[in-house]
């Protein structure tokens, strides 16, 4: 998700998204394709990626329901989603915040890293629900930032320090524009409280992975006039602080990211 004109901080309109997204992709992907697979994907399957950002879970999902079966990817922007469109992914410009859902039944509706940047969640998780065939899954990934803070667990030089300082002060424009970094940890309960049977849950944390290098890069590169512009940190401070990432001199962590997954009764 971005926020330029449309209240997203990151703003998938940059240069630099695309290579932040791949990250996303890198780090995300294999717990995500995890999940799917247990509940059950088949060929012929009708799927709804909403928020989907980077082509690769439409195109993963593509593969799997075959010719038989339908996947739709939306975004705010779909111009980094639109590459999935040669795997025979349908790709609508959506916002799940304001726009009407979707008009037919999924058996799965999936959405990562996209509900805990909208305000108005709550209705935005109800209209996903909506669109789900009866028996359909939704399953909802989002970080729980506030469960770890830190994006250098175990400080020992300014170096790593100063990462913090810098994670400390992205924390907080986030919750300045309606973020909720506890969004995670609350996920079962809502899909409990919208009606979905078998909830559950689990979590993954990345800790030390190379494309946690590339993402605070790629991300810092993305906020870095709103982080100087509201004091975060100064243009030096965040030169020094690519060059450690560059250097590969810190271990850098994200935000657990917490998945949940339910159905609708019947099917």
């Amino acid at each position: 998700m971005a926020m330029g004109d449309d209240g997203y901080l990151l703003d998938n309109r940059v240069a630099a998204a695309g290579a932040r997204l791949d990250a996303l992709a890198a780090i995300f992907d294999p717990t995500t394709f995890r999940h799917i697979e247990a509940l059950g994907i088949e060929a012929g399957w009708r799927c709804w990626e909403g928020g989907a950002g980077g082509p690769s879970v439409p195109r993963w999902l593509a593969r799997r329901v075959g010719r038989e079966g339908r996947v739709l990817a939306t975004d705010i922007d779909v111009s980094w989603t639109n590459p999935a469109a040669d795997s025979g992914v349908e790709v609508r410009r959506h916002d799940v915040a304001r726009d009407d859902p979707p008009g037919e039944a999924f058996d799965l509706v999936h959405a990562r890293l996209v509900l805990v940047h909208i305000t108005d969640r709550d209705a935005a998780l109800r209209a996903m629900v909506r669109c789900l065939a009866p028996g359909g899954w939704l399953l909802v990934e989002d970080a729980d930032s506030a469960l770890q803070p830190l994006s250098c667990l175990d400080p020992r030089s300014s170096e790593e320090e100063l990462a913090n300082k810098i994670r400390t002060g992205f924390r907080a424009l986030m919750t300045e524009r309606g973020v909720d970094l506890a969004y995670g940890r609350k996920l079962p309960g809502l899909l409990r409280e919208v009606g979905l049977l078998d909830v559950a849950a689990d979590a993954y944390f990345p800790v030390a992975l190379p494309a946690c290098a590339v993402l605070e890069a790629t991300t810092i590169a993305v906020i870095r006039d709103q982080l100087v512009d509201h004091g975060v940190a100064t243009s030096e401070e965040i030169e020094a602080h690519l060059s450690a990432v560059a250097g590969g001199r810190l271990d850098l962590a994200q935000p657990p990211m917490i998945s949940a997954w339910g159905r609708v009764p019947g099917g």
